[in-house]
């Protein structure tokens, strides 16, 4: 189930990848022939940069395709190792445990305000604020599944299998 809503997250942030180009050369394309463009440009690419960013991070946590550094780590022991990306898993629940907390706070005033941008087409504020909620909620859920896994993988005396590690074997 978590596997089917990453992949549907990683599809809404490449639909909101291609909004992007399409959205900012309709409005270059407009200003250079008729002197104008689409009202609130900079809002609605500001809205889904946030969809393109923060959608996929769960499907980024499950790939263990985010950013490590192993310049020290990896002349450690494989066990060391193991237990240094659970102690990074951890550490990253707990960063996104204020980042969720903010976003709730954001989402729930922005729907009860019925806030928007001051603009020509006074959009809302909230589905963006949402968004961000929905991406970083699942990107800790999935970092959640993760490190459970990785504790039970590591207390069986098996190695976590991290990205780089299947790169080399190749």
């Amino acid at each position: 189930m978590l596997r089917r809503i990453e992949r549907l997250l990683l599809d809404l942030a490449a639909a909101a990848i291609v909004a992007l180009g399409l959205l900012i050369t309709v409005s270059v394309v407009l200003r250079i022939t008729v002197n104008s463009g689409i009202p609130d440009t900079v809002v609605m690419v500001a809205e889904l940069m946030v969809a393109a960013i923060l959608l996929p991070l769960a499907a980024t946590v499950a790939a263990r395709a985010n950013i490590v550094v192993e310049v020290l780590s990896q002349h450690f022991p494989m066990r060391v190792q193991d237990l240094l990306v659970i102690l990074g898993g951890i550490i990253g629940l707990l960063a996104l445990i204020p980042l969720i907390w903010a976003g709730w706070k954001e989402a729930v005033t922005a729907i009860e305000s019925g806030s928007f941008f001051f603009g020509q087409l006074n959009l809302p504020k909230w589905p963006g604020r949402v968004l961000f909620l929905i991406g970083v909620v699942l990107c800790w859920v999935r970092l959640a599944v993760q490190v459970v896994e990785d504790i039970r993988t590591v207390s069986s005396g098996a190695h976590i299998e991290t990205e780089n590690q299947a790169m080399e074997e190749v």
